[in-house]
């Protein structure tokens, strides 16, 4: 039997949007499965390739506007790899899931969609973001396959520490080099800069995520940074987000982009300076709108690049 451990929690599932009224009723489970109704994934995904793209076209020896050919592909492969890497986050985590409230209506443990029927979803994801990856050039293909090493390894971390945030920090950041690979066809310190800028603000906005479930986490064994700090978070946000905005500027800095691009910084500073005074860290949907609030920063990040 499923048990619950939040009064106040409520499922991730949300109903009457529009997967309820325009998707067909056999494929709704399998879009919920990819999250396709919450984009904010594909989202912090998708920006750090974009980020790439935009620096490696900002630099003072190869000054132009991002290829848009480059752009949409990283919409599209990201749009895949997100889809997938729920999918297979749910198929190991679906024990656990079933156990948490917020989660206990996905797909896959509240048994709409079979373990076999996921896995078949989870190929035909994949093949797609393959299909998107042979697009790039060599150097490129080698370091996105890399990549599913970190894909692969991300759910099991929960397990074993308390920082899985970090791992998320690792995994989902890869598009900062893939993004300036696809322009240059190898890696500079500008890309590896904006890497760890990216993983830096990962752990910021990962952990206030994480603060939704740490009831239910602690109960079925599950770590987070969320846990690991408890109220010690804030100061750490400070830290988080100061290094990922020092980190953001000597990027830009190391790829001699112009000073419009500090402006956007300011953008960005603000953001998270809004996110560390108003998150409470005990109210999931306070918490939810705060990580969500981070697309706007990425997109800050993007076009201060471009315009730079």
């Amino acid at each position: 039997m499923m048990t619950t451990h939040k009064t106040d929690s409520v499922s991730d599932i949300s109903k009457g949007g529009w997967i309820d009224r325009f998707i067909p009723l056999p494929l709704r489970p399998y879009c919920r499965l990819a999250r396709l109704d919450r984009p904010i994934g594909t989202w912090l995904l998708l920006l750090p390739c974009w980020w790439g793209v935009a620096l490696a076209n900002g630099t003072l020896v190869d000054r132009q506007w991002p290829e848009l050919r480059l752009l949409a592909l990283f919409a599209v492969g990201s749009l895949a790899m997100r889809g997938a890497g729920c999918t297979w986050n749910d198929l190991v985590d679906r024990d656990y899931d079933a156990r948490v409230a917020r989660t206990a209506d996905r797909p896959l443990p509240s048994g709409v969609v079979t373990v076999r029927a996921a896995v078949a979803f989870l190929i035909f994801q994949l093949s797609l973001g393959l299909a998107v990856l042979l697009q790039f050039n060599t150097f490129t293909i080698m370091l996105g396959i890399a990549a599913m090493v970190l894909v692969v390894a991300y759910p099991f971390m929960k397990r074993v520490t308390y920082w899985p945030q970090a791992f998320l920090g690792l995994t989902f950041n890869w598009g900062a080099l893939v993004g300036w690979t696809a322009v240059k066809g190898s890696l500079g310190w500008p890309a590896l800069l904006l890497y760890t800028a990216g993983f830096a603000w990962t752990l910021g906005y990962d952990t206030i995520y994480a603060h939704q479930d740490k009831e239910d986490d602690a109960l079925v064994g599950i770590k987070s940074s969320a846990l690991k700090l408890g109220a010690e978070t804030k100061r750490y946000l400070w830290f988080f987000y100061g290094a990922a905005l020092v980190l953001f500027s000597l990027s830009g800095i190391a790829a001699g982009v112009t000073w419009t691009y500090a402006l956007a910084l300011i953008g960005v500073a603000i953001g998270f300076i809004w996110q560390i005074v108003f998150v409470d860290l005990d109210d999931a949907q306070n918490c939810l709108a705060k990580f969500r609030s981070n697309r706007l920063v990425g997109l800050i990040v993007f076009v201060g690049l471009v315009l730079a």
